[in-house]
């Protein structure tokens, strides 16, 4: 007969016909630490009832256009711990942080130099660089994947009635020396949505929801690994309190001031604005 003691085991060989030898490895894990937590915790059944109601919410939350779980996963520090076991690069690649719950899989085709800030709601800036192989050789032809948030921070899909689609979103295909530039507006700390499941356990716990300001990058290339980055705003606030601990040093970018006319001219833009130069750097496949 099971009981508390035998019941893990139990569960544990009830997967003995599972072809898939990483899926019942995966499965005989979770199924010890979550057993292992029940018991460390002392578990109530009311407790338990409320953590089934969480995430049956959470999962209510779930649109095509905001995943409620991977902010869970994202602020339970999951995310970043996940990325950081799977991050090995090599030295000098640019690191990896989390995807976030606004990607959208398909960002609408741009030119180099357009401006992916539809609302102008924030102050003008231009993002430049080029995305390069690990010994510094330009990626003629690569994809750049970009996504932020507008000047008061949200993202397109979270005020369709105030943005249009698309908006702060763009791939960019780069130039035969490697190089990518756009425009945009230079972004600002903003709250992860609180309206869910989510903001309700930072609440419970009194966390802050903020973080700071970035721009999110997918660079892929051809016999290359794709890596999914961040750019964060030197200066800004939340750096040191990322709700979802996303930030490395090496993502941390000056977006300088500058009112250089040739610079202006480069880029299409009028004087003054802020401009972030970085090259992304992939590993070979």
């Amino acid at each position: 007969m099971t009981t508390d003691v035998t019941v893990t085991d139990e569960a544990v060989a009830s997967l003995e016909g599972t072809a898939d030898p990483r899926l019942r490895e995966l499965l005989t894990g979770l199924i010890r630490h979550l057993h292992a937590f029940a018991r460390e915790t002392r578990l109530t059944q009311a407790e338990w009832e409320r953590a089934i109601g969480f995430l049956t919410e959470t999962g209510k939350m779930c649109t095509d256009t905001r995943q409620e779980f991977i902010l869970l996963s994202d602020v339970l520090g999951l995310s970043m711990l996940v990325e950081t076991i799977n991050g090995d690069r090599a030295s000098g690649s640019t690191e990896s942080t989390v995807l976030g719950p606004f990607h959208m899989t398909e960002s609408p085709v741009r030119e180099l130099g357009a401006n992916i800030d539809l609302v102008g709601g924030g102050e003008p800036c231009v993002v430049s660089g080029r995305i390069v192989s690990g010994d510094g050789t330009p990626l003629p032809g690569a994809l750049l994947d970009v996504w932020q948030a507008d000047g008061n921070g949200f993202y397109d899909v979270q005020r369709p009635d105030l943005q249009p689609p698309g908006n702060g979103r763009g791939l960019f295909t780069t130039d035969a020396e490697g190089r990518f530039w756009f425009r945009t507006c230079v972004p600002s700390p903003y709250p992860i949505p609180t309206d869910g499941p989510v903001g309700e356990l930072l609440k419970a716990t009194n966390r802050h929801p903020y973080r700071p300001a970035h721009i999110h990058f997918i660079a892929s290339a051809d016999g290359h690994t794709p890596v999914t980055t961040h750019i964060f705003v030197a200066g800004s606030d939340y750096l040191d309190s990322d709700a979802v601990f996303a930030v490395k040093q090496s993502l941390v970018e000056d977006f300088t001031p500058t009112d250089d006319p040739s610079l202006a001219r480069e880029f299409g833009i009028e004087n003054p604005f802020r401009h972030a130069r970085f090259d992304l750097v992939l590993d070979r496949a």
